[in-house]
């Protein structure tokens, strides 16, 4: 970590969507939070130069569109890449999902780093947990199942938590946007989540603002980014 720099890429569906209907109106939306955790962690924050017009691609490679996909990803690439002085600084994603598939995209030797690695390696030991949460629920999403970071997530969750449960469900249903175009899925996916969670707690967290959707609605419940439970217990 050179001089305590890191290149922050927001995705484009944090950078779209704001808070839920369960967070309070002096809360920061997501990418503010972030950039302020950062901050107060010691880093100096970089951003790629054509922020607005970056997406990972992930959209457009699910539709099908697999020609604008690479296209979206190059240029993605190319511009962490400049911004990174190539490669010297890491690069935090702040959704699993678009890490996944910048990391199976992405050619050159890029320091792309997933949020909860990033979190729990880097930012969490220069912080003060001040008072942990009584309980929180934690959501691993599919790309977190396939880059092998459940054990992370819950190391994560439990500095931050005195009980912590991990929702156990192969897949939320959620799929990128299926969710609101087939909301069933959505429904069945998550037909088990009420009962897996104690009367007690009242908030989840994960790591994919659309799956967080799913879980808000089928749990009635609020459900964030992990970045804001981090936030809540340093701050």
């Amino acid at each position: 970590m050179a001089d305590l720099k890191v290149v922050y890429f927001p995705s484009c569906i944090n950078r779209a969507m704001g808070k839920n209907e369960f967070q309070k109106e002096e809360d920061l939306q997501l990418t503010a939070l972030t950039h302020q955790l950062l901050v107060r962690a010691g880093y100096t924050i970089i951003y790629p130069k054509e922020l607005d017009a970056h997406c990972c691609g992930m959209p457009f490679s699910s539709k099908g569109f697999v020609a604008v996909n690479h296209k979206q990803s190059q240029l993605l690439e190319a511009d962490l890449l400049r911004v990174s002085e190539n490669g010297n600084y890491p690069i935090l994603y702040d959704m699993s999902p678009c890490f996944y598939h910048s990391k199976e995209e992405f050619t050159s030797a890029l320091k792309i780093v997933d949020p909860i690695e990033f979190m729990l390696d880097f930012v969490l030991p220069k912080l003060t947990i001040k008072k942990k949460k009584e309980a929180v629920a934690i959501f691993p999403v599919c790309s977190v199942k396939k880059i092998g970071k459940m054990d992370q997530l819950l190391a994560l969750a439990q500095h931050c938590a005195e009980q912590v449960t991990m929702i156990d469900s192969n897949c939320c249903g959620f799929a990128g946007d299926r969710g609101f175009l087939v909301p069933v899925l959505n429904e069945h996916g998550l037909k088990d989540l009420k009962q897996q969670i104690p009367t007690h707690c009242t908030n989840g967290y994960s790591t994919s603002r659309t799956c967080e959707i799913g879980l808000e609605k089928a749990s009635g419940m609020s459900f964030t980014s992990i970045f804001y439970l981090i936030e809540e217990v340093t701050r």
